[in-house]
Protein backbone atom coordinates (compact mmCIF):
# COMPACT_ATOMS: atom_id res chain seq x y z
CA UNK A 1 0.00 0.00 0.00
CA UNK A 2 1.17 3.46 -0.57
CA UNK A 3 1.53 5.47 2.40
CA UNK A 4 1.97 8.99 3.38
CA UNK A 5 5.52 9.17 4.63
CA UNK A 6 6.97 11.68 7.13
CA UNK A 7 10.92 11.94 7.67
CA UNK A 8 12.32 12.33 11.23
CA UNK A 9 15.72 12.67 12.84
CA UNK A 10 14.22 10.23 15.74
CA UNK A 11 11.19 7.83 16.07
CA UNK A 12 10.25 6.54 19.39
CA UNK A 13 7.62 4.10 19.93
CA UNK A 14 5.71 4.93 23.67
CA UNK A 15 5.17 7.68 25.94
CA UNK A 16 5.86 5.69 29.04
CA UNK A 17 8.65 6.74 32.00
CA UNK A 18 11.62 5.43 29.43
CA UNK A 19 10.71 6.89 25.43
CA UNK A 20 10.05 10.36 27.47
CA UNK A 21 12.94 10.43 29.34
CA UNK A 22 14.32 9.85 25.60
CA UNK A 23 12.59 12.64 24.34
CA UNK A 24 13.28 14.65 27.03
CA UNK A 25 17.34 13.87 26.98
CA UNK A 26 17.54 14.54 23.35
CA UNK A 27 15.98 17.94 23.56
CA UNK A 28 18.81 18.71 26.15
CA UNK A 29 21.42 17.55 23.61
CA UNK A 30 19.61 19.57 21.10
CA UNK A 31 19.93 22.77 23.46
CA UNK A 32 23.26 22.17 24.69
CA UNK A 33 24.76 21.54 21.15
CA UNK A 34 22.63 24.28 19.48
CA UNK A 35 21.20 21.45 16.55
CA UNK A 36 18.08 21.13 15.49
CA UNK A 37 16.34 17.78 16.41
CA UNK A 38 13.15 16.76 14.68
CA UNK A 39 12.37 13.97 17.18
CA UNK A 40 8.50 12.20 17.39
CA UNK A 41 7.25 10.02 19.84
CA UNK A 42 4.19 7.66 19.21
CA UNK A 43 1.55 6.95 21.94
CA UNK A 44 -1.41 4.46 21.05
CA UNK A 45 -3.33 5.97 24.16
CA UNK A 46 -5.50 8.85 23.82
CA UNK A 47 -3.31 11.06 25.78
CA UNK A 48 0.13 10.55 27.32
CA UNK A 49 -0.42 9.07 30.87
CA UNK A 50 -4.19 7.15 29.45
CA UNK A 51 -2.06 3.78 29.38
CA UNK A 52 0.27 3.94 32.56
CA UNK A 53 -0.10 1.80 35.46
CA UNK A 54 2.18 1.05 37.93
CA UNK A 55 2.33 0.98 41.71
CA UNK A 56 4.06 3.10 42.46
CA UNK A 57 7.20 3.82 44.85
CA UNK A 58 9.30 5.51 43.07
CA UNK A 59 13.01 5.62 43.11
CA UNK A 60 14.06 9.06 42.20
CA UNK A 61 17.44 8.13 41.08
CA UNK A 62 16.98 8.26 37.27
CA UNK A 63 15.11 11.97 37.55
CA UNK A 64 17.65 13.33 39.26
CA UNK A 65 19.97 12.67 36.33
CA UNK A 66 17.63 14.12 33.88
CA UNK A 67 16.14 16.93 36.04
CA UNK A 68 18.51 17.67 38.60
CA UNK A 69 15.80 20.67 39.51
CA UNK A 70 12.55 18.48 39.40
CA UNK A 71 10.86 19.76 42.61
CA UNK A 72 11.67 23.60 40.79
CA UNK A 73 9.76 22.12 37.84
CA UNK A 74 7.12 20.94 40.01
CA UNK A 75 6.85 17.23 39.10
CA UNK A 76 4.34 15.21 40.95
CA UNK A 77 7.06 13.68 43.03
CA UNK A 78 5.52 14.87 46.82
CA UNK A 79 4.73 12.13 49.40
CA UNK A 80 8.26 10.68 50.43
CA UNK A 81 8.07 6.94 52.28
CA UNK A 82 8.11 7.16 56.00
CA UNK A 83 6.63 3.82 57.26
CA UNK A 84 7.66 0.82 55.52
CA UNK A 85 6.42 -2.53 56.55
CA UNK A 86 6.28 -5.71 54.71
CA UNK A 87 3.83 -8.34 56.35
CA UNK A 88 3.62 -12.39 56.45
CA UNK A 89 -0.07 -13.25 55.74
CA UNK A 90 -0.72 -16.80 57.32
CA UNK A 91 -4.32 -17.20 56.21
CA UNK A 92 -7.54 -15.40 55.67
CA UNK A 93 -7.29 -13.95 59.87
CA UNK A 94 -4.04 -13.34 60.77
CA UNK A 95 -0.52 -11.28 58.93
CA UNK A 96 2.76 -10.77 60.93
CA UNK A 97 5.16 -7.74 60.07
CA UNK A 98 8.24 -9.14 59.50
CA UNK A 99 10.83 -7.55 61.63
CA UNK A 100 13.21 -4.94 59.64
CA UNK A 101 15.98 -6.71 60.12
CA UNK A 102 15.21 -9.44 58.09
CA UNK A 103 13.58 -7.45 55.08
CA UNK A 104 16.35 -8.12 52.61
CA UNK A 105 17.97 -4.17 51.92
CA UNK A 106 17.08 -4.43 48.12
CA UNK A 107 13.43 -4.43 49.63
CA UNK A 108 13.39 -1.37 52.05
CA UNK A 109 11.90 2.27 50.39
CA UNK A 110 13.81 4.87 52.73
CA UNK A 111 14.01 8.24 50.09
CA UNK A 112 11.77 6.76 48.15
CA UNK A 113 7.95 8.76 46.76
CA UNK A 114 4.32 6.75 46.55
CA UNK A 115 3.70 8.36 43.46
CA UNK A 116 1.17 7.98 40.29
CA UNK A 117 3.72 6.79 37.67
CA UNK A 118 0.57 8.40 35.20
CA UNK A 119 0.78 11.74 36.43
CA UNK A 120 4.56 11.78 36.51
CA UNK A 121 4.58 11.20 32.85
CA UNK A 122 1.86 13.79 32.26
CA UNK A 123 4.82 15.67 33.22
CA UNK A 124 7.76 14.19 31.74
CA UNK A 125 5.00 14.74 28.32
CA UNK A 126 4.88 18.65 29.38
CA UNK A 127 8.91 18.49 29.52
CA UNK A 128 9.39 17.20 26.53
CA UNK A 129 6.95 18.89 24.36
CA UNK A 130 8.66 22.08 25.92
CA UNK A 131 12.33 20.52 24.57
CA UNK A 132 11.11 20.56 21.33
CA UNK A 133 9.34 16.86 21.10
CA UNK A 134 6.37 16.11 18.86
CA UNK A 135 3.70 13.80 20.43
CA UNK A 136 1.41 11.97 18.39
CA UNK A 137 -1.05 10.72 20.64
CA UNK A 138 -4.17 8.21 19.72
CA UNK A 139 -1.77 6.69 17.10
CA UNK A 140 -0.48 2.80 17.22
CA UNK A 141 2.58 1.89 15.49
CA UNK A 142 1.66 -1.77 14.25
CA UNK A 143 4.62 -2.30 11.54
CA UNK A 144 8.52 -2.00 11.31
CA UNK A 145 10.03 -0.99 8.11
CA UNK A 146 13.19 -2.08 6.68
CA UNK A 147 15.39 -1.48 4.52
CA UNK A 148 17.20 -3.26 1.52
CA UNK A 149 19.93 -4.36 3.81
CA UNK A 150 17.63 -5.62 6.59
CA UNK A 151 18.10 -2.56 8.98
CA UNK A 152 15.15 -0.84 10.62
CA UNK A 153 14.25 2.60 9.08
CA UNK A 154 10.70 3.31 10.86
CA UNK A 155 7.42 2.27 11.50
CA UNK A 156 3.93 2.28 10.44
CA UNK A 157 1.16 3.60 12.39
CA UNK A 158 -2.30 1.78 11.96
CA UNK A 159 -4.90 2.71 9.59
CA UNK A 160 -7.91 3.92 10.77
CA UNK A 161 -11.74 3.53 9.99
CA UNK A 162 -11.50 0.02 8.99
CA UNK A 163 -14.80 -2.15 10.06
CA UNK A 164 -14.36 -5.10 11.92
CA UNK A 165 -14.55 -7.24 8.21
CA UNK A 166 -11.66 -5.41 7.42
CA UNK A 167 -13.43 -2.81 4.63
CA UNK A 168 -12.76 0.68 4.78
CA UNK A 169 -15.82 2.84 6.26
CA UNK A 170 -16.65 6.24 5.43
CA UNK A 171 -14.02 8.34 7.76
CA UNK A 172 -10.66 5.71 6.46
CA UNK A 173 -7.63 7.13 6.75
CA UNK A 174 -4.79 4.71 6.18
CA UNK A 175 -1.52 5.21 8.09
CA UNK A 176 1.78 6.94 8.12
CA UNK A 177 5.14 5.97 7.52
CA UNK A 178 7.04 7.40 9.99
CA UNK A 179 10.74 6.67 8.97
CA UNK A 180 13.91 8.40 10.84
CA UNK A 181 17.65 7.12 10.89
CA UNK A 182 17.02 5.65 14.76
CA UNK A 183 14.15 3.90 16.07
CA UNK A 184 13.56 4.06 20.19
CA UNK A 185 11.53 0.92 21.23
CA UNK A 186 9.49 1.67 24.44
CA UNK A 187 6.75 0.34 24.39
CA UNK A 188 6.78 -1.17 27.39
CA UNK A 189 6.70 -4.64 28.75
CA UNK A 190 5.41 -7.47 26.31
CA UNK A 191 5.28 -4.80 23.22
CA UNK A 192 3.96 -5.58 20.37
CA UNK A 193 6.71 -4.08 18.23
CA UNK A 194 9.35 -5.60 20.64
CA UNK A 195 8.08 -9.23 19.85
CA UNK A 196 8.46 -8.69 16.19
CA UNK A 197 12.43 -7.00 16.70
CA UNK A 198 13.60 -10.42 18.77
CA UNK A 199 11.86 -12.70 16.08
CA UNK A 200 13.11 -10.86 13.31
CA UNK A 201 17.11 -10.00 14.45
CA UNK A 202 16.68 -13.54 16.85
CA UNK A 203 17.75 -11.22 20.04
CA UNK A 204 16.67 -13.99 22.56
CA UNK A 205 18.82 -16.75 21.13
CA UNK A 206 21.18 -16.11 24.59
CA UNK A 207 18.59 -14.89 26.80
CA UNK A 208 16.65 -17.07 29.27
CA UNK A 209 12.72 -16.43 28.74
CA UNK A 210 11.01 -13.44 29.76
CA UNK A 211 9.15 -13.96 32.57
CA UNK A 212 5.91 -11.98 33.73
CA UNK A 213 3.52 -11.19 36.39
CA UNK A 214 0.03 -9.92 35.92
CA UNK A 215 -0.50 -6.80 38.58
CA UNK A 216 -3.46 -5.38 39.57
CA UNK A 217 -3.99 -2.05 41.05
CA UNK A 218 -6.80 0.01 42.46
CA UNK A 219 -7.23 3.24 43.83
CA UNK A 220 -9.13 3.88 46.44
CA UNK A 221 -10.40 7.71 48.34
CA UNK A 222 -10.32 6.51 52.39
CA UNK A 223 -11.16 7.74 55.56
CA UNK A 224 -9.01 10.60 56.51
CA UNK A 225 -8.73 9.17 60.07
CA UNK A 226 -7.49 5.84 58.47
CA UNK A 227 -5.19 7.86 55.79
CA UNK A 228 -1.33 7.97 56.75
CA UNK A 229 0.55 9.55 53.55
CA UNK A 230 3.83 8.07 53.12
CA UNK A 231 3.29 4.59 54.85
CA UNK A 232 3.77 1.80 52.33
CA UNK A 233 2.54 -1.82 52.93
CA UNK A 234 4.17 -5.01 51.07
CA UNK A 235 2.62 -8.55 51.94
CA UNK A 236 3.43 -12.00 50.46
CA UNK A 237 2.25 -15.57 51.55
CA UNK A 238 -1.91 -15.58 51.77
CA UNK A 239 -4.21 -16.36 49.39
CA UNK A 240 -1.12 -17.45 47.27
CA UNK A 241 0.08 -21.13 48.00
CA UNK A 242 3.64 -21.64 48.87
CA UNK A 243 4.20 -22.60 45.41
CA UNK A 244 2.29 -19.42 43.53
CA UNK A 245 4.93 -16.54 43.58
CA UNK A 246 3.36 -12.94 44.39
CA UNK A 247 2.11 -10.06 46.67
CA UNK A 248 0.19 -7.28 47.64
CA UNK A 249 0.91 -3.79 47.96
CA UNK A 250 -0.99 -0.54 49.77
CA UNK A 251 0.78 2.48 49.44
CA UNK A 252 -1.07 5.61 51.41
CA UNK A 253 -0.84 8.52 48.91
CA UNK A 254 -1.69 12.30 48.90
CA UNK A 255 -5.33 13.07 49.00
CA UNK A 256 -6.51 10.90 51.39
CA UNK A 257 -6.14 8.27 48.35
CA UNK A 258 -4.31 4.70 48.33
CA UNK A 259 -3.29 2.74 46.01
CA UNK A 260 -3.22 -1.05 46.41
CA UNK A 261 -2.61 -3.70 44.26
CA UNK A 262 -1.83 -8.04 43.75
CA UNK A 263 0.36 -9.32 41.55
CA UNK A 264 0.48 -12.81 40.44
CA UNK A 265 3.42 -14.78 38.88
CA UNK A 266 2.47 -16.43 35.29
CA UNK A 267 4.28 -19.29 36.05
CA UNK A 268 1.12 -20.34 37.90
CA UNK A 269 0.49 -24.10 38.08
CA UNK A 270 -3.17 -24.27 38.36
CA UNK A 271 -5.74 -23.88 35.60
CA UNK A 272 -8.32 -22.96 37.80
CA UNK A 273 -6.01 -20.13 39.85
CA UNK A 274 -7.93 -16.94 38.74
CA UNK A 275 -5.51 -14.10 39.43
CA UNK A 276 -7.96 -11.37 39.63
CA UNK A 277 -10.33 -13.37 42.03
CA UNK A 278 -7.04 -13.88 44.49
CA UNK A 279 -6.58 -9.93 44.38
CA UNK A 280 -10.36 -9.53 45.51
CA UNK A 281 -10.13 -11.95 48.06
CA UNK A 282 -6.72 -10.49 49.43
CA UNK A 283 -8.30 -6.84 50.33
CA UNK A 284 -10.64 -8.94 52.64
CA UNK A 285 -7.69 -9.56 54.70
CA UNK A 286 -8.33 -7.66 57.77
CA UNK A 287 -4.90 -5.48 57.00
CA UNK A 288 -6.05 -4.82 54.10
CA UNK A 289 -10.15 -4.35 54.80
CA UNK A 290 -9.53 -2.15 57.44
CA UNK A 291 -8.20 0.34 55.83
CA UNK A 292 -10.25 0.40 52.72
CA UNK A 293 -13.76 0.06 54.87
CA UNK A 294 -16.02 3.18 54.44
CA UNK A 295 -13.94 4.68 51.20
CA UNK A 296 -14.80 4.26 47.91
CA UNK A 297 -13.16 2.79 44.81
CA UNK A 298 -12.19 5.12 42.33
CA UNK A 299 -10.13 3.48 39.66
CA UNK A 300 -9.09 -0.18 38.68
CA UNK A 301 -6.69 -1.57 35.93
CA UNK A 302 -4.15 -4.35 35.67
CA UNK A 303 -1.23 -4.94 32.93
CA UNK A 304 2.09 -7.69 32.81
CA UNK A 305 4.93 -6.43 34.23
CA UNK A 306 8.30 -8.36 33.39
CA UNK A 307 10.10 -10.78 36.10
CA UNK A 308 13.08 -12.19 34.49
CA UNK A 309 15.38 -9.80 35.48
CA UNK A 310 19.06 -10.42 34.16
CA UNK A 311 19.08 -13.36 33.08
CA UNK A 312 16.22 -12.72 30.27
CA UNK A 313 17.87 -9.55 29.11
CA UNK A 314 17.24 -9.72 24.81
CA UNK A 315 20.14 -8.07 22.66
CA UNK A 316 18.70 -4.94 22.93
CA UNK A 317 20.50 -3.31 20.07
CA UNK A 318 19.66 -3.45 15.94
CA UNK A 319 20.89 -1.92 13.21
CA UNK A 320 18.96 1.47 13.20
CA UNK A 321 17.19 0.54 16.40
CA UNK A 322 17.39 0.21 20.69
CA UNK A 323 14.74 -1.08 23.11
CA UNK A 324 14.43 0.48 26.30
CA UNK A 325 13.17 -0.07 29.61
CA UNK A 326 10.45 -2.67 30.40
CA UNK A 327 10.26 -3.12 26.08
CA UNK A 328 13.70 -4.82 26.90
CA UNK A 329 12.99 -6.15 29.91
CA UNK A 330 14.97 -3.15 32.34
CA UNK A 331 13.06 -4.27 35.82
CA UNK A 332 14.48 -4.74 38.60
CA UNK A 333 12.28 -7.72 40.31
CA UNK A 334 13.74 -7.75 43.47
CA UNK A 335 12.92 -4.23 44.10
CA UNK A 336 9.63 -4.59 42.48
CA UNK A 337 10.80 -1.35 40.70
CA UNK A 338 11.34 -0.54 36.81
CA UNK A 339 10.59 3.10 36.40
CA UNK A 340 14.15 4.76 37.31
CA UNK A 341 15.59 2.17 35.41
CA UNK A 342 13.46 2.33 32.26
CA UNK A 343 14.43 6.19 32.61
CA UNK A 344 17.68 5.97 32.72
CA UNK A 345 17.90 3.25 29.69
CA UNK A 346 16.02 5.74 27.75
CA UNK A 347 18.28 8.51 28.70
CA UNK A 348 21.58 6.14 27.62
CA UNK A 349 19.39 5.80 24.13
CA UNK A 350 19.01 9.44 23.88
CA UNK A 351 23.08 10.16 23.86
CA UNK A 352 23.85 6.87 21.76
CA UNK A 353 21.49 8.56 19.01
CA UNK A 354 22.47 11.90 19.38
CA UNK A 355 25.95 11.03 18.91
CA UNK A 356 25.18 8.95 15.78
CA UNK A 357 23.07 11.87 14.40
CA UNK A 358 26.91 13.90 14.61
CA UNK A 359 27.81 11.27 11.72
CA UNK A 360 26.31 13.27 8.87
CA UNK A 361 26.04 9.96 7.16
CA UNK A 362 24.91 8.15 10.26
CA UNK A 363 27.50 5.63 9.62
CA UNK A 364 26.68 4.03 12.97
CA UNK A 365 23.36 2.10 12.18
CA UNK A 366 24.10 -0.52 15.37
CA UNK A 367 24.55 1.84 18.30
CA UNK A 368 27.10 -0.10 20.50
CA UNK A 369 27.48 2.83 22.10
CA UNK A 370 24.38 2.25 23.76
CA UNK A 371 24.94 -1.46 24.70
CA UNK A 372 28.51 -0.02 26.16
CA UNK A 373 26.36 2.65 28.15
CA UNK A 374 23.65 0.09 29.91
CA UNK A 375 26.72 -2.38 30.92
CA UNK A 376 28.54 0.31 32.24
CA UNK A 377 25.62 2.01 34.22
CA UNK A 378 24.00 1.46 37.49
CA UNK A 379 20.97 -0.10 36.02
CA UNK A 380 23.58 -3.39 35.12
CA UNK A 381 24.88 -3.26 38.80
CA UNK A 382 21.40 -3.55 39.85
CA UNK A 383 19.71 -6.15 37.41
CA UNK A 384 22.99 -8.57 38.03
CA UNK A 385 22.87 -8.17 41.76
CA UNK A 386 18.88 -9.21 41.74
CA UNK A 387 19.72 -11.42 39.16
CA UNK A 388 18.48 -14.78 41.13
CA UNK A 389 15.31 -13.16 43.18
CA UNK A 390 12.60 -14.40 40.98
CA UNK A 391 14.16 -17.69 40.16
CA UNK A 392 14.98 -18.33 43.56
CA UNK A 393 11.12 -17.90 44.26
CA UNK A 394 10.52 -20.31 41.47
CA UNK A 395 12.88 -22.74 42.70
CA UNK A 396 12.52 -22.96 46.06
CA UNK A 397 8.94 -21.85 46.57
CA UNK A 398 7.42 -18.58 48.49
CA UNK A 399 9.22 -19.12 52.23
CA UNK A 400 12.71 -20.53 51.07
CA UNK A 401 12.77 -18.43 48.22
CA UNK A 402 12.57 -15.71 50.69
CA UNK A 403 15.04 -16.41 52.91
CA UNK A 404 17.43 -17.13 49.96
CA UNK A 405 16.64 -13.94 49.40
CA UNK A 406 17.41 -12.40 52.40
CA UNK A 407 20.72 -14.92 52.48
CA UNK A 408 21.85 -13.00 49.13
CA UNK A 409 21.65 -9.65 49.62
CA UNK A 410 21.75 -9.19 53.41
CA UNK A 411 24.64 -11.19 53.77
CA UNK A 412 26.43 -11.86 50.52
CA UNK A 413 25.27 -8.27 49.62
CA UNK A 414 24.18 -9.41 45.68
CA UNK A 415 27.52 -11.09 45.05
CA UNK A 416 27.45 -15.12 45.24
CA UNK A 417 29.30 -16.77 42.70
CA UNK A 418 26.68 -18.52 40.22
CA UNK A 419 23.54 -17.54 38.85
CA UNK A 420 20.20 -19.81 38.56
CA UNK A 421 18.31 -20.20 35.42
CA UNK A 422 14.89 -20.34 34.84
CA UNK A 423 14.42 -21.65 31.48
CA UNK A 424 10.98 -22.78 31.17
CA UNK A 425 8.71 -20.28 29.14
CA UNK A 426 5.48 -19.12 31.76
CA UNK A 427 2.83 -20.70 29.48
CA UNK A 428 3.95 -24.12 29.77
CA UNK A 429 3.60 -24.13 33.64
CA UNK A 430 -0.21 -25.12 33.54
CA UNK A 431 -1.14 -28.46 35.18
CA UNK A 432 -4.03 -30.78 33.64
CA UNK A 433 -7.36 -29.79 34.90
CA UNK A 434 -8.65 -32.36 36.12
CA UNK A 435 -5.47 -33.77 37.96
CA UNK A 436 -6.10 -30.25 40.03
CA UNK A 437 -8.97 -29.25 42.54
CA UNK A 438 -10.83 -26.38 41.79
CA UNK A 439 -10.40 -22.91 43.85
CA UNK A 440 -13.77 -21.79 46.19
CA UNK A 441 -13.74 -18.22 45.35
CA UNK A 442 -15.79 -16.04 47.52
CA UNK A 443 -18.81 -14.27 46.19
CA UNK A 444 -17.86 -10.56 45.89
CA UNK A 445 -19.95 -8.17 48.74
CA UNK A 446 -19.59 -4.92 45.74
CA UNK A 447 -18.26 -2.95 49.26
CA UNK A 448 -14.86 -4.20 49.12
CA UNK A 449 -14.69 -6.83 46.55
CA UNK A 450 -15.94 -6.68 42.96
CA UNK A 451 -16.79 -8.63 40.10
CA UNK A 452 -14.63 -8.09 37.32
CA UNK A 453 -17.27 -6.14 34.92
CA UNK A 454 -17.58 -3.11 37.42
CA UNK A 455 -14.06 -3.12 37.78
CA UNK A 456 -13.79 -2.87 34.00
CA UNK A 457 -16.10 -0.21 34.18
CA UNK A 458 -13.97 1.74 36.68
CA UNK A 459 -10.62 1.31 34.40
CA UNK A 460 -12.67 3.61 31.62
CA UNK A 461 -12.30 1.34 28.84
CA UNK A 462 -13.27 1.95 25.29
CA UNK A 463 -13.03 0.79 21.74
CA UNK A 464 -14.57 1.75 18.45
CA UNK A 465 -16.92 -0.78 18.36
CA UNK A 466 -16.84 -1.56 14.57
CA UNK A 467 -13.37 -2.42 13.83
CA UNK A 468 -11.01 -5.79 12.96
CA UNK A 469 -10.25 -7.51 16.53
CA UNK A 470 -6.62 -6.75 17.61
CA UNK A 471 -6.75 -10.43 19.67
CA UNK A 472 -6.03 -12.81 17.46
CA UNK A 473 -6.40 -16.55 16.77
CA UNK A 474 -3.39 -18.16 14.86
CA UNK A 475 -6.25 -21.17 15.33
CA UNK A 476 -9.72 -20.78 16.02
CA UNK A 477 -10.47 -24.53 16.93
CA UNK A 478 -7.95 -24.56 19.69
CA UNK A 479 -9.55 -22.79 22.32
CA UNK A 480 -12.44 -25.30 22.21
CA UNK A 481 -10.85 -28.58 20.91
CA UNK A 482 -7.45 -28.59 23.17
CA UNK A 483 -7.55 -25.67 25.98
CA UNK A 484 -11.54 -26.74 27.34
CA UNK A 485 -10.56 -30.14 27.89
CA UNK A 486 -6.74 -30.00 28.63
CA UNK A 487 -7.05 -26.85 30.59
CA UNK A 488 -11.07 -25.57 31.21
CA UNK A 489 -9.61 -23.03 28.86
CA UNK A 490 -7.70 -20.77 31.34
CA UNK A 491 -8.72 -17.30 29.37
CA UNK A 492 -11.77 -17.57 31.13
CA UNK A 493 -9.52 -16.69 34.13
CA UNK A 494 -6.44 -15.01 33.50
CA UNK A 495 -8.18 -12.19 31.93
CA UNK A 496 -8.50 -9.29 34.10
CA UNK A 497 -11.27 -7.56 31.86
CA UNK A 498 -13.91 -10.44 30.97
CA UNK A 499 -12.49 -10.39 27.51
CA UNK A 500 -12.76 -14.47 27.23
CA UNK A 501 -15.87 -16.54 27.32
CA UNK A 502 -17.23 -20.09 26.90
CA UNK A 503 -20.67 -19.80 25.50
CA UNK A 504 -23.06 -22.38 25.54
CA UNK A 505 -25.93 -22.18 23.03
CA UNK A 506 -29.15 -24.10 23.53
CA UNK A 507 -28.35 -27.44 22.04
CA UNK A 508 -25.57 -27.48 24.19
CA UNK A 509 -22.80 -26.83 21.26
CA UNK A 510 -19.73 -24.49 23.22
CA UNK A 511 -18.26 -21.30 21.55
CA UNK A 512 -14.84 -19.20 22.32
CA UNK A 513 -15.93 -15.53 22.55
CA UNK A 514 -14.18 -12.43 22.33
CA UNK A 515 -15.15 -9.33 24.01
CA UNK A 516 -12.53 -7.10 22.74
CA UNK A 517 -14.66 -4.24 23.53
CA UNK A 518 -13.25 -5.23 27.29
CA UNK A 519 -9.84 -5.23 26.57
CA UNK A 520 -8.04 -2.92 28.78
CA UNK A 521 -4.69 -3.53 26.98
CA UNK A 522 -2.55 -5.84 29.83
CA UNK A 523 -1.44 -8.74 27.20
CA UNK A 524 -1.46 -11.07 29.35
CA UNK A 525 -3.11 -13.52 27.12
CA UNK A 526 -0.27 -13.31 24.62
CA UNK A 527 1.84 -14.47 27.29
CA UNK A 528 -0.44 -17.73 28.93
CA UNK A 529 -2.58 -19.04 26.72
CA UNK A 530 -0.76 -22.58 26.96
CA UNK A 531 -0.77 -23.03 22.94
CA UNK A 532 0.71 -19.45 22.30
CA UNK A 533 -2.68 -18.99 20.46
CA UNK A 534 -3.53 -15.39 21.10
CA UNK A 535 -1.93 -12.35 19.01
CA UNK A 536 -2.39 -9.34 20.77
CA UNK A 537 -1.70 -6.39 18.14
CA UNK A 538 -2.40 -2.91 18.80
CA UNK A 539 -6.05 -1.79 18.31
CA UNK A 540 -7.21 1.54 16.64
CA UNK A 541 -5.29 4.29 18.20
CA UNK A 542 -6.76 5.76 21.19
CA UNK A 543 -8.88 2.75 22.17
CA UNK A 544 -8.49 0.43 25.66
CA UNK A 545 -8.47 1.96 29.32
CA UNK A 546 -8.56 5.76 30.51
CA UNK A 547 -6.60 5.39 33.45
CA UNK A 548 -6.57 8.48 35.96
CA UNK A 549 -3.56 9.37 37.85
CA UNK A 550 -2.38 5.50 38.10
Amino acid sequence: MKRESLEFDVVIIGAGPAGLSAACRLGQLAEEKGRDINVCLVEKGADVGSHILSGAVFETRALDELFPDWKERGAPVRVLVEKDSFCWLFNEHVGLNVPRLLVPKVMRNSGNYVVSLGRLCQWLGEQAEALGCNIFSSSSATDILYDQKGDVVGVVTGDVGLAADDTEKPNYQAGYELRAPYVIFAEGCRGSLGKKLERHFRLRADADPQHYGIGFKEIWSVDPKKHDPGRIVHTFGWPLDNSTEGGGFLYHAENTEVYLGFIVALNYQNPHLNPYKEFQRWKLHPQICSVLRDGTRVSYGARAVNKGGFQSLPKFVVPGAVMVGCEAGFLNGAKIKGSHTAMKTGMLAAEAVFSGLQDSDCQDRELFQYAEGVRTSWVWEELYRARNFSPALTKFGTVFGAAWVFLEHNIFQGKVPFTIHNKKHDHESLKVANQIPKINYPDSDEKISFDVLSSVFFSNTNHEEDQPCHLKLTDPSIPINQNLPKFNEPAQRYCPAGVYEIVTDSLGATRFQINSQNCIHCKVCDIKDPEMNINWVPPEGGGGPNYTGM
